[in-house]
């Protein structure tokens, strides 16, 4: 069984992301549910997906520390849903931020910190890809050095599920957040880190 959670605020593509990932596991025969939890998304509140794939998929919500991925699309939603990661789990994240509205009014203050994980900036892969409405694709791109489908499958899925116009520039920003993903996987090889 695999288990997947995207977390981000409303606007960012969670939603796409999971239904790009269902399509994968699909097309490897997998059974998968996806579950979608939209919360406050018109505020721009948080956001949350899940997409569990297996043999049988029975439920498609995933349980606190039974995650293997979360694919965070905002750096304050990797620390408000990084408990969904299980042991040996992986954290894809966006070094992007989107003040909260306790942060906004001065109620709040944005955390610093940051857990452990793979770090990109999808919304620079994405405006170099030529749209910043493509870094939900761009961290995609980065979570693909992790997940079992290869280059090729990616682009098929954003051709089956994209129009035509946006297939160029996500197809781009997958191909970035990769890049990206690639150099992270030989600075974590060569120090050892994660």
């Amino acid at each position: 069984m695999t288990n997947i959670v995207i977390a981000g605020v409303g606007g960012q593509g969670s939603l796409l992301a999971s239904k790009i990932l269902g399509y994968l596991y699909m097309s490897k025969g997998r059974q998968v549910k996806v579950s979608e939890v939209h919360g406050m998304s018109q505020r721009g509140g948080s956001v949350v997906t899940t997409v569990r794939a297996g043999e049988v998929v029975r439920s498609p919500l995933v349980t606190p520390g039974e995650a293997d991925m979360l694919i965070a699309l905002e750096r304050l939603e990797a620390l408000r849903w990084h408990y969904m990661l299980g042991r040996g789990g992986t954290l894809v994240a966006s070094t992007q931020t989107i003040p909260p509205m306790t942060v906004i009014t001065g109620t709040g203050v944005y955390p610093e910190e940051r857990p452990e994980g793979v770090w990109l900036d999808a919304l620079e892969c994405a405006r170099k890809a030529g749209s910043v409405r493509a870094a939900n694709i761009a961290a995609l791109g980065a979570a693909s050095a992790f997940l079992e489908f290869g280059r090729e499958e990616w682009l098929s899925a954003l051709d089956a599920l994209l129009p035509e116009p946006l297939r160029e520039v996500n197809k781009k920003a997958l191909l970035l957040g990769a890049e990206a993903a690639s150099e992270y996987k030989k600075g974590s090889t060569s120090t050892g880190t994660k």
